[in-house]
């Protein structure tokens, strides 16, 4: 039994499936970026199949039948973790999703122009752009350019860009620290994609070093 399965079983033991009419709400979120990106409905065999296969699965209301996101499409939401909440009734549903989750092509089932995007998510949204840049042609951006002359000479641009910082922040000029810091963490995002890695890693090992 794995690990998803077990934790799974022990949150469908403490659902009020009662006070749900059998079906609990399910708030997804993006494990990263933590955006908010659908909200569907499960009922303890959606449940135990989200647990077993490790994607999420719903209960479909108009098709009367479990439904795996992603099962035509294959965009699928790989289940990262399950929280219930205070009263029993509700699961965040923490994923990795693969590809667009809306049934219209976009990240979200919410109109983003119409939502304050968060600083997180954008940040997410600017690694994936510095990722998909890897493989691209070296004269169709700077970034694409950058990976191409490779490790050696990204790690220069990190060094470079951080002496900037240090020197805007001596002179005491406020908006030229601003804007040499906001080149050294793109560059960092660069280097930390070059070597596989992401900002999601560095916050993680902050967060290890902060308990």
């Amino acid at each position: 039994m794995s690990f998803a399965t077990e934790e799974v079983n022990n949150l469908a033991q403490r659902i009020d499936w009662d006070k749900v009419d059998g079906l609990v709400p399910a708030i997804v979120q993006d494990f990263q970026s933590s955006q908010v990106l659908m909200m569907g409905y499960m009922n303890k065999d959606a449940l135990a199949k989200t647990g077993e296969t490790g994607q999420v699965t719903f209960f479909s209301r108009t098709k009367e039948r479990l439904w795996t996101k992603g099962e035509t499409s294959g965009n699928v939401l790989q289940l990262k973790n399950i929280a219930l909440d205070c009263d029993n009734d509700t699961l965040l549903v923490k994923v990795d999703p693969i590809g667009p989750t809306c049934h219209t092509g976009t990240t979200t089932c919410w109109d983003g122009d119409s939502q304050e995007e968060s600083q997180m998510v954008w940040l997410h949204q600017l690694e994936q752009l510095l990722a998909a840049r890897k493989s691209a042609d070296p004269d169709s951006s700077y970034t694409a350019s950058l990976y191409a002359r490779g490790t050696k000479r990204i790690s220069q641009k990190v060094g470079e860009e951080g002496v900037e910082v240090a020197l805007a922040a001596t002179s005491g000029d406020k908006a030229e620290l601003v804007c040499e810091s906001a080149d050294l963490i793109y560059h960092l995002l660069v280097l930390l994609q070059d070597q596989g890695l992401s900002m999601n890693d560095v916050i993680n090992k902050l967060k290890e070093r902060h308990k």
